[in-house]
């Protein structure tokens, strides 16, 4: 058994989580390339913090909008697809990390809506930085559809980093 000065430096060692959203936007494969090439990339192998990607995939009824007769039968198809479409991002986000060498790397696809997965999964793993990237919606689009990234960034108890493509200048 471990004694107490060797179970505080074990705890010192253990590294943070950051948590990264992942959907099917390149606004949040920017994110992760972002963060892969300012959190990691630079460090090698010894990495400062433990990778969680994380993609919210939404439920059939969610997306269907169960009205109507057919509705049950679509549903499956509807559900195969969002398997299909959760199972290409989390490949794209991998293959990216593995581009970058980072090989240690966690995935999770939480059905769910994005707002309450994420900040569920900040949660689980007790993260201490949660990375959105950010569609750039104008203040009136952000008020009907809401924003993921802004209620995170009121909700998650981390540091929510948004990361935003700058525009590219002519």
């Amino acid at each position: 058994m471990a004694s107490p000065a060797e179970a505080e430096a074990e705890a010192v060692a253990e590294k943070q989580v950051m948590v990264v959203a992942m959907d099917d936007s390149e606004h949040s494969t920017y994110a992760l390339e972002w963060t892969l090439h300012h959190f990691f990339t630079p460090y090698a192998s010894n990495h400062p913090f433990k990778l969680v990607l994380v993609h919210a995939k939404p439920t059939a009824s969610s997306a269907v909008g169960l009205a109507g007769p057919g509705a049950a039968e679509v549903i499956p198809m509807v559900e195969a697809d969002l398997k299909k479409m959760a199972a290409r991002i989390i490949e794209a986000a991998k293959e990216l990390c593995h581009s970058k060498s980072v090989h240690d790397v966690k995935v999770e696809v939480v059905e769910g809506d994005a707002r309450n997965v994420l900040c569920e999964a900040v949660e689980k793993h007790h993260a201490s930085t949660l990375v959105v990237g950010s569609h750039g919606y104008g203040a009136i689009k952000r008020a009907v559809l809401g924003s993921v990234s802004d209620y995170c960034a009121h909700h998650a108890n981390c540091t929510v980093m948004i990361v935003k493509r700058p525009k590219i200048k002519h």
